[in-house]
């Protein structure tokens, strides 16, 4: 069994009209509560796997960390869908105001603030083919049971973290979270995603400081103007030999 699948499951399939009893594996999926303080901050929605990941890329997402260094202590139950973070400093309050997340896997973002992202990072469009090729070959959980979503952070040649989830957003964060736990920078990096970009996603991105959003599918409206205003170069339907870019063109070379 393949960490974050399913034990297998039988399911009925019709095959040229006749009933048959198969095995297969589908995407777990847990409800994890995050308190902060001893007070429920959020629960997301997620794929089992890099929790500690993603746990400390959505509080720094959402600007409640900085570094590793504001984390204290942090606990992490799978078993009782668990996680309890105790911050360096004291004086944490709830956020007042969030906002519903368009991902699958129901995310919710605190997130208010506007950043701006420059960077002298420039991409052939050649690497950026390659490295959505790198990222479909890198998919495993996917190609072994299908239902999620697969995200990377990588230079203009290879990719440096993936991570799998049934949430978009989740993979973000768990990228983000192994970024600062191994201390992997992630500025003027190149962000890769199997999924639509929409406008939380956007955010996640430029919270991280990459300068090139990367998507195997389409961006949103919100999105692109959010990308426009922040500085990002933002990259949609590549695949095969073709590729979109619907911002800051300048920082993808033609050839």
């Amino acid at each position: 069994m393949r960490e974050g699948a399913s034990p297998d499951i039988i399911c009925n399939c019709l095959s040229s009209g006749q009933w048959s009893d198969t095995s297969t594996a589908v995407p777990r999926e847990m409800a994890l509560a995050i308190y902060v303080d001893t007070r429920e901050l959020v629960t997301i929605l997620c794929t089992p796997t890099k929790l500690n990941c993603l746990v400390l890329g959505f509080l720094y997402s959402e600007g409640i960390i900085s570094s590793l260094s504001d984390v204290a202590s942090m606990r992490i139950c799978e078993e009782d869908s668990l996680a309890d973070i105790r911050l360096a400093k004291a004086g944490f309050k709830l956020p007042e105001r969030r906002t519903l997340a368009s991902g699958c896997g129901g995310g919710v973002s605190f997130a208010t603030e506007k950043l701006k992202i420059e960077s002298n990072l420039r991409i052939k469009s050649q690497e950026v083919l390659s490295l959505m090729k790198q990222l479909n070959e890198k998919a495993e959980l996917y190609k072994y049971c299908g239902g999620v979503h697969t995200s990377a952070l990588g230079d203009n040649s290879s990719l440096l973290v993936v991570a799998e989830d049934i949430g978009r957003h989740n993979t973000l964060d768990k990228i983000m979270g192994e970024c600062l736990l191994t201390k992997l920078p992630t500025k003027d990096r190149v962000l890769l995603t199997t999924g639509r970009i929409s406008s939380e996603m956007l955010s996640k991105a430029a919270r991280m400081g990459t300068p090139v959003v990367v998507s195997r599918s389409s961006p949103t409206d919100r999105s692109i103007a959010l990308a426009q205003e922040a500085g990002l170069t933002l990259v949609g339907y590549v695949r095969g030999s073709r590729l979109s870019v619907y911002s800051h063109k300048e920082r993808v070379l033609p050839s």
